[in-house]
């Protein structure tokens, strides 16, 4: 199974591609089921920071019943269709992302970030850029509305970026986000077993939410097998790592 040629135009232009339908739910039920089992054991109150940076439930993040989310199902092949064929590390782990409901009111919206970037709590050693190739998503809940703690991106900053690091270095990232006129950002609404492909270049975040159910997703950060070789000319060449999309 691989993305359709309007598939890839759309992730080469937006830097994101939300593919509906594609993690069984039967699997979803079985990660729900692992998750909440985990959680009702009790969440330490001074970790909560660190859980909600890095990820809830650590036993089970390199298990099956997370790992085949991506690995098990159609996700991984369509994932890969995107970057390179046989060329993509399989993750042997997924970071189980939950936003618990708030009362925040209004919601503000949400802040961006790329992944890889260092702050007290996330786990990436300060001095140091974490930069990967793609990130992957797995919906583990319906998201029907904005502001139910919805994945958001802002479109077309992957090449915004691009621009930025090539006019002022890479090493500019260690002193925060590109100084560069943001598009409105877009959260993602989606259904149970959804997937949702990012640049790792694309800045993203999560929406609060003000809904009454805990939203629950996956996240997958995937290399091409050559990355590590050359991780900052990915920062300006931000298709070095995309043989499938390149042409484009």
């Amino acid at each position: 199974m691989q993305l359709t040629k309007f598939q890839k135009q759309q992730f080469f232009e937006q830097g994101f591609l939300h593919v509906p339908g594609v993690v069984p739910r039967v699997m979803v039920d079985d990660a729900l089921r692992a998750i909440n089992h985990s959680l009702g054991e009790g969440l330490p109150s001074e970790d909560i920071q660190t859980l909600r940076a890095q990820t809830y439930c650590r036993e089970l993040t390199n298990q099956p019943v997370i790992s085949d989310l991506l690995n098990g199902t159609p996700a991984f092949a369509l994932a890969e269709s995107a970057i390179d064929p046989g060329k993509v590390k399989r993750s042997s782990s997924g970071q189980i992302a939950l936003r618990f409901p708030s009362y925040q009111d209004p919601p503000r919206q949400p802040g961006p970030h790329v992944d890889g970037m260092y702050t007290p709590h996330n786990g990436v050693k300060e001095g140091t850029i974490g930069n990967f190739t793609m990130l992957a998503g797995v919906l583990l809940s319906d998201l029907v509305a904005p502001f139910c703690g919805n994945f958001t991106v802002w479109p077309g900053t992957h090449t915004l970026f691009q621009d930025y690091w090539r006019e002022h270095g890479v090493e500019a990232l260690l002193e925060g986000m590109p100084k560069v006129e943001m598009p409105e950002p877009l959260q993602i609404i989606g259904k149970t077993g959804d997937i949702v492909l990012v640049h790792w270049a694309t800045a993203h975040s999560a929406a609060v939410n003000v809904s009454p159910h805990v939203r629950y997703a996956i996240f997958f950060r995937l290399k091409h097998d050559e990355h590590d070789s050359h991780p900052r000319e990915t920062m300006t060449d931000i298709w070095m790592d995309w043989p499938a999309l390149r042409q484009l």
